[in-house]
C-alpha cells in the first residue's frame, strides 16, 4: 500500500460514523424529552456548544488563537435582533442565516489582520476587534439601543408553522436542529482534504507552504467559516432569548469559550460539544452551592484538569463502569463455553 492510499484510507477510516457519535446525538435528544422543566437551561448549553465548536474549527484545526470571538457572536445577535425589530425578515430560519452571513463578511474583513501575527498578536487583535465592536455599539445607541439593548424583539414562528413559547420547548429543538446540521457540515469539512490541510498548517506552517499547500487562503477561509458558526449561535441566542445587549460582545463570553474547549479538548469536534455540557453543569451546581465563589471552583476544576490531564481523570471516572463490564462479559464467557466431551 502506498503512502498516499494510506493516508486517504486512514482519513477515510475517521471519517467514518462510530456507534457512540450515534448515541451521544441520541442523548442528547431524549433529554428534550426527559428533562421538560429544564428547556431553557439545555438551550443555552447548545448555543454555547456552537459557539465552541465554532472556536474549535480555528483554534483546534488551524491553530489560531482568539480572544476576541465574542466580536461574531454579537454581530450575529444583533443583526437576527435589527432584522425581527423592524420586520426586515420576519422568519426565523432566513434571519439566521443572514445574521450568519453578517457575521462571515466580517470575519472574512478581519481574517486579514489576524493571520499577518503570530499567537499573541493574533490574541490582541482579535481582542481589540471585539473591544472596538463593543464601544461601537455603544456609541451609536440610537441603533443598537445602547446599554439597555435592543427592546420590543417577538420572534415570528420557525418556518410560519412552530411558535416560540415560554417553556422554551421550541427553542430547544430549533437550536438542537441547527447544532446537528451545522455539525454534520464542520464533521465534513475537517475530514476532508481541506481539512487536512489545516492539520499539516497547525503543525508546521512553512512545510505546508513548501508542499504547496496555500496557507493563507487556507486560513482566511476557515477563519470566515467559524465567524459564520459564530454568528449563527449569536443569533439563536436573541431569537431564543428575545434579547440583544452589549454584553453579547463581552470579554467575559470569549473567555469562558476558552474554558470549554480547555474542559473538553480541542482539535476534535465533540470537545466544544461535551465541553459546554460539563461546564454550564459545574456553573450550575457551584453556583447553587456557593453562589459568591463559583468561579474559584471551577477554576479549581481547570488547574485539576491540566495538572492530571484530560485523559488520566478520563480513565479515573470510567474505571468502575469498565470493570463491571469486564465482570459482566467475563460470566458470559463462562456461560456460554462448551462442556468437554469427555
Amino acid at each position: 500500500m502506498t503512502a498516499s492510499s494510506d493516508v486517504g484510507y486512514h482519513a477515510q477510516r475517521q471519517a467514518r460514523w462510530h456507534y457512540g457519535e450515534a448515541a451521544f446525538w441520541l442523548v442528547v435528544l431524549a433529554c428534550g424529552f426527559l428533562f421538560p422543566t429544564r428547556y431553557l437551561i439545555m438551550t443555552d448549553i447548545l448555543r454555547l456548544a456552537l459557539f465552541a465548536m465554532s472556536l474549535d474549527l480555528i483554534l483546534g484545526y488551524a491553530g489560531i488563537v482568539s480572544l476576541g470571538h465574542a466580536a461574531f457572536f454579537g454581530v450575529g445577535a444583533y443583526a437576527a435582533g435589527l432584522l425581527a425589530l423592524h420586520g426586515i425578515i420576519n422568519e426565523p430560519v432566513l434571519a439566521l442565516i443572514a445574521a450568519g452571513l453578517a457575521a462571515m463578511v466580517l470575519g472574512f474583513a478581519t481574517s486579514f489582520l489576524v493571520i499577518r501575527g503570530v499567537d499573541l498578536t493574533r490574541l490582541m487583535v482579535t481582542l481589540g476587534i471585539a473591544l472596538l465592536l463593543e464601544a461601537l455599539a455603544e456609541r451609536f445607541s440610537n441603533i443598537t439601543g445602547g446599554t439597555d439593548g435592543l427592546q420590543g424583539i417577538e420572534m415570528q414562528p420557525i418556518l410560519g408553522e412552530i411558535p416560540f413559547d415560554m417553556f422554551g420547548k421550541a427553542g430547544f429543538f430549533y437550536s438542537l436542529t441547527v447544532l446537528f446540521v451545522l455539525f454534520l457540515l464542520a464533521r465534513r469539512i475537517v475530514h476532508s482534504p481541506f481539512g487536512l490541510s489545516l492539520r499539516a498548517i497547525k503543525n508546521n506552517p512553512l512545510r505546508a507552504a513548501a508542499i504547496g499547500i496555500p496557507v493563507n487562503r487556507r486560513l482566511i477561509a476557515i477563519y470566515t467559516l467559524a465567524a459564520f458558526y459564530a454568528g449563527i449561535a449569536g443569533a439563536l441566542f436573541t431569537q431564543t432569548t428575545a434579547i440583544a445587549s452589549l454584553d453579547v460582545f463581552a470579554f467575559d463570553r470569549s473567555a469562558d469559550l476558552m474554558l470549554v474547549l480547555v474542559i473538553g479538548g480541542t482539535g476534535y469536534l465533540y470537545g466544544g460539544l461535551i465541553g459546554a455540557v460539563i461546564f454550564r453543569i459545574l456553573q450550575e451546581v457551584f453556583s447553587t452551592i456557593t453562589p459568591q465563589y463559583w468561579q474559584f471552583w471551577i477554576g479549581l476544576v481547570l488547574v485539576v484538569i491540566v495538572l492530571v490531564g484530560r485523559q488520566r481523570l478520563l480513565r479515573w471516572v470510567l474505571y468502575v463502569p469498565n470493570l463491571v463490564i469486564k465482570q459482566v462479559a467475563g460470566r458470559k464467557a463462562v456461560v456460554a463455553a462448551p462442556e468437554s466431551d469427555a
